[in-house]
């Protein structure tokens, strides 16, 4: 887009007022994404992302998976301005040696967590897991009805 002096200076006018890029491209007849564009090649000062917040954040609800052999305890949603929990140091995996080719690698808990630990039963040939964890792995796609199996 070739950019008139006159779209510059209303560009840097309405910049400075403080509209939001859409409405500057409205005002101007142009897309939104053009507006930041030239914006940032006349490196005008730049402002405070909309979606950022500012305040404190909303409570998260976290759900918990439960897969074989893995437990895990949910842990309660802080309020919000409360402090974190302290977490303990994290532990070494249980499993210290190298992580073979023939070892399932199919990881059981969250890494950080002292439980932290990889499956390590025999890996199916050529795959990085279990025969368990190879069929929660890797899923095969049915066809869709019509196309040739």
């Amino acid at each position: 887009m070739d950019w008139s002096p006159e779209q510059i200076a209303e560009l840097t006018r309405l910049w400075g007022e403080g509209l939001t890029t859409s409405e500057i491209g409205k005002r101007l007849g142009i897309s939104k994404n053009a507006v930041v564009g030239k914006a940032h090649r006349l490196h005008l000062a730049a402002r405070p992302s909309p979606i950022k917040r500012t305040g404190p954040r909303p409570a998260v609800f976290r759900t918990t998976v439960k897969l074989p052999g893995a437990p895990r305890i949910a842990r309660p949603p802080r309020q919000p301005g409360e402090a974190p929990a302290p977490r303990a140091a994290a532990q070494p995996a249980r499993w210290t040696g190298e992580l073979s080719n023939n070892i399932c690698k199919w990881p059981i808990g969250h890494p950080g967590d002292a439980d932290f630990h990889f499956c390590t039963d025999r890996a199916l040939v050529n795959k990085p897991y279990c025969a368990e964890h190879c069929a929660l792995a890797f899923v095969k796609v049915k066809p869709r009805a019509g196309e040739a199996a």
